[in-house]
């Protein structure tokens, strides 16, 4: 009788325990159709960042985030995309580094790190670029905001156009210093984003990779807030931020053995967390993946006969470089291969898209990077294309 009411009790034990993970899961199941947030944390080191994400930028490939898309106040990262715009406008040739920046009322009277501009008083454009990438200067951002585009408001507008031409679906920008602001805000992997297309700029590389500058002729020292140029190897730009509301915050890019890795931590809660942060998040990605790099960009692939063009031919290069991010240990069975246009008349722009350098792993498609036309190719006169097909028979 005694284990006849032993085996009773297990069974009902047992009964009750299904009935309630059952109703544990749908519970669960009727929170995530209620729309509860879901915390989101790739596998890897745990951050005390709100949003993270460690970007590898050729590939796109996200190595860790932690709730990537959650809008946030940046604070000063702000001037990431207040550079890219000014250095955009320099790298066209609307603008020189040498024009003079008047500072407007507007200007002068920003709080926060600033350079203590004084009404009228007068900087050349780069001195302003260098307050406002290495100072993180309010008053700098402002004047040279207006000194791009007449208006603040105008530049703020620019800032948002351009986030939206990139894709950026979690950013919005009502000023371009970063001081607090009501609908001001940005997620980590746009930020990453942001900061990927200001590499692309010379200008913006070498503005937020400088550590120091003297300024007012030596009278004034700026000292780069981005620690981590001095910290951490590899890194070699970036922009801090800190308010209140959005606590400490670093977006920042390391290139070591040819790996270039983006990574960007928001809402960091106390001093130097956001470059203890993110220096854990370049380790973990430093540690766990390799590149391997295959061609450069630029690297000429072959070349395309041309017809009816003042060239026979026009060289194919790659469009940007090409290189396969992939984890320690599985560098294995990566195999290349190159398609290419066999013809095509004249005229040929620069840049225009000839072909493909495809990369496969065991057979299967890795990634491709475009192949296009290094340089012009006219189309040749009458004349010239008689001239040709004479010279071809004798």
């Amino acid at each position: 009788m005694a284990l006849k009411k032993k085996l009773v009790n297990i069974l009902v034990i047992l009964l009750l325990t299904s009935v309630l993970m059952g109703q544990l899961s749908w519970a669960a199941q009727d929170i995530l159709k209620e729309g509860e947030p879901v915390v989101s944390v790739s596998a890897g080191p745990e951050t005390t960042a709100e949003s993270a994400v460690l970007l590898e930028p050729v590939t796109d490939k996200v190595i860790y985030q932690k709730e990537p898309h959650k809008k946030l106040p940046m604070a000063s990262v702000t001037k990431l995309m207040t550079l890219l715009l000014a250095t955009e406008a320099v790298e066209r040739g609307d603008f020189k580094l040498s024009d003079k920046v008047v500072t407007s009322e507007n200007a002068w009277e920003m709080g926060g790190s600033q350079i203590y501009l004084e009404p009228g008083e007068e900087m050349s454009l780069w001195d302003m670029l260098l307050a406002i990438g290495l100072q993180s200067a309010n008053d700098a951002s402002v004047a040279v905001a207006e000194h791009i585009m007449g208006t603040r408001e105008s530049f703020v507008q620019a800032m948002n156009d351009r986030a939206k031409a990139l894709g950026l679906q979690d950013t919005n920008f009502v000023n371009c210093h970063g001081l607090t602001a009501d609908n001001h805000y940005t997620s980590a992997y746009d930020m990453a984003i942001i900061l990927k297309e200001g590499l692309k700029n010379p200008l913006f590389r070498k503005i937020t990779a400088m550590k120091e500058y003297e300024l007012r002729g030596g009278a004034f020292k700026l000292w780069n807030t981005n620690k981590l140029l001095w910290w951490y190897d590899g890194v070699d730009a970036g922009k801090t931020g800190w308010t209140e509301a959005a606590k400490y915050c670093l977006a920042s890019s390391a290139e070591r053995d040819g790996l270039r890795l983006i990574c960007v931590v928001l809402g960091t809660p106390e001093p130097r967390s956001h470059f203890r942060e993110a220096t854990k998040l370049f380790n973990y990605g430093f540690a766990g993946y390799k590149a391997i790099n295959i061609a450069p960009a630029g690297h000429i692939a072959g070349k395309v006969k041309i017809g009816k063009g003042q060239s026979d031919s026009v060289e194919a290069v790659t469009a940007d470089k090409v290189s396969v991010v992939v984890q320690r240990g599985k560098d294995k069975g990566f195999e290349s291969k190159i398609e290419l246009s066999g013809y095509i008349d004249a005229p040929v722009k620069k840049g225009q898209k000839l072909g493909w350098y495809i990369i496969t792993k065991d057979g299967s498609e890795f990634m491709r990077v475009g192949l296009v036309a290094k340089e012009d190719v006219a189309k040749a006169t009458v004349l010239e294309q008689i001239k040709k097909v004479i010279d071809s028979v004798f």
